[in-house]
C-alpha cells in the first residue's frame, strides 16, 4: 500500500432506528447496517463528508 492510499476504519455505535432515511442510507453507502461493526474505507473528501453527516451515529476506530 502506498501512503497515497491511506484508508479510514469507521465503526457504528448508534441505531439508524427513529432517523431521516437519508441516515440510514448514509450508514448503508459506508458498509454499515448493524451496531458495532466496522468498515475500512479509502480515506477521500467523499468518505469524510458521509462520516461527518452521521457523525453522531460512528465513530473512527484508530488502528
Amino acid at each position: 500500500m502506498s501512503t497515497t492510499d491511506k484508508t479510514v476504519t469507521v465503526e457504528q455505535i448508534g441505531s439508524p432506528a427513529r432517523r431521516p432515511g437519508d441516515q440510514r442510507a448514509t450508514l448503508i453507502g459506508l458498509g454499515l447496517n448493524k451496531r458495532h461493526r466496522r468498515s475500512t474505507l479509502k480515506d477521500s473528501p467523499q468518505v469524510r463528508g458521509m462520516i461527518a453527516k452521521v457523525q453522531h451515529l460512528v465513530r473512527v476506530v484508530d488502528e
